[in-house]
């Protein structure tokens, strides 16, 4: 149990982010799959910069390191140009 002020403020801090962060990296997740499933390419093309700005606050916030949202963001690219 935290004995001072702070370190429970720390905890309730603490908390609050884990919970933020697993709402964003899940709702990431299935932004991403939503994407790779689609097989019309004008819906997968309007829908692409929706989910390219979303990984990219995401990378600058560190919720996602910035390397795996570009790699992310490639790769879904290179699958609506692939359609």
């Amino acid at each position: 149990m935290a004995n001072h002020k702070s370190s429970e403020k720390r905890i309730r801090q603490t908390e609050k982010r884990r919970l933020e962060n697993r709402y964003w990296g899940k709702t990431s997740r299935t932004a991403v799959r939503r994407i790779r499933k689609m097989t019309d390419k004008a819906e997968a093309a309007a829908a692409l910069p929706k989910v390219e700005q979303l990984l990219d606050r995401l990378g600058r916030k560190n919720i996602i390191s910035r390397n795996k949202a570009r790699n992310l963001k490639s790769k879904l690219a290179k699958h609506v140009n692939s359609l």
